[in-house]
């Protein structure tokens, strides 16, 4: 016992030092762009968006699509399909146990999540990526359910919008991750001869194989502030052709002023912008969208 408990009365001895060390960890979040420190189920009422200046914490691709989507009428697509080893790859470890981990970290199975549902009463299907599942690579599973989403948006004659965080093609499956870069246009080309929208959401991180296939090719291309969006990062390139790059190189912002987003949206207000957008390119009325 110290000399300061020793002074206490009893009462406050009684504060019980190990009472404290109960308190659970991650109740707290330190905001990296203004320093405030936030209740971390406040941030999570609000779409994980800083409430004092509005920076864009990532956000899960589960939790997203259920923020995004109508509660009513949501069905999962592809979740049956899970990853193999087929190249029976290691590095500094197997890959089988990396998705094991991953599978036990996020609760999913792979890195993209596709449900069917609605946005404001119109009929959709939306994939979203959980880059804390391998950094959000694309594999032969995350190529496979975004088809399947698009394959079903073209049965049911209705939108397909993607939420992209991404590090790029998944490296532990080699030439059959990058396989998925010309599978998963070639599904959009099917949906874009049909006539219906494809709507992409560049949200940070938006790099690597996935910016370079189906994130751009959307009918109207939105991201989300200051999000990073691009194929190699700025040090990679830095380091490659010895420049010192722009203020904001690979930001939403700039992507924008070089013509590449269409335009950068609040995350809360995306429902709504979303609808009003789907709402005019299939030529129905807004009114109802508010």
């Amino acid at each position: 016992m110290s000399w300061l408990e020793k002074l206490l009365p009893p009462k406050i001895q009684k504060s019980d030092v190990a009472d404290r060390r109960q308190m659970p960890e991650g109740l707290w979040i330190k905001c990296p762009q203004c320093d405030t420190v936030l209740y971390k189920t406040d941030l999570e009422q609000n779409q994980n968006v800083c409430p004092h200046c509005s920076h864009h914490h990532r956000l899960g691709g589960r939790e997203r699509l259920n923020v995004f989507l109508d509660n009513e009428g949501r069905y999962e697509i592809g979740q049956e399909v899970v990853p193999v080893d087929a190249l029976k790859f290691k590095d500094s470890r197997k890959y089988p146990e990396r998705i094991k981990e991953a599978m036990e970290n996020t609760g999913e199975t792979d890195a993209l999540v596709v449900m069917g549902g609605a946005v404001h009463s119109i009929n959709v299907v939306a994939a979203a990526f959980e880059f804390d599942f391998m950094g959000g690579s694309m594999g032969s599973v995350v190529g496979e359910r975004f088809v399947r989403g698009v394959e079903t948006a073209v049965e049911q004659k209705v939108p397909f919008i993607c939420f992209t965080a991404t590090g790029g093609a998944r490296m532990q499956e080699g030439l059959l991750s990058l396989m998925q870069m010309a599978k998963t246009n070639a599904a959009l080309t099917r949906l874009a001869k049909k006539g219906l929208p494809y709507i992409s959401v560049l949200t940070d991180p938006t790099m690597g194989g996935v910016s370079a296939g189906f994130a751009f090719v959307g009918d109207v291309v939105i991201a989300e502030p200051k999000a990073l969006i691009g194929f190699a990062g700025p040090r990679v390139i830095e380091s490659t052709v010895r420049v010192t790059l722009p203020e904001g190189f690979q930001r939403a912002e700039f992507l924008q002023t070089k013509g590449a987003v269409d335009f950068i949206c609040d995350r809360r207000e995306l429902r709504e912008k979303i609808a009003k957008v789907l709402a005019m390119l299939q030529r129905q009325p807004t009114d109802a969208v508010s």
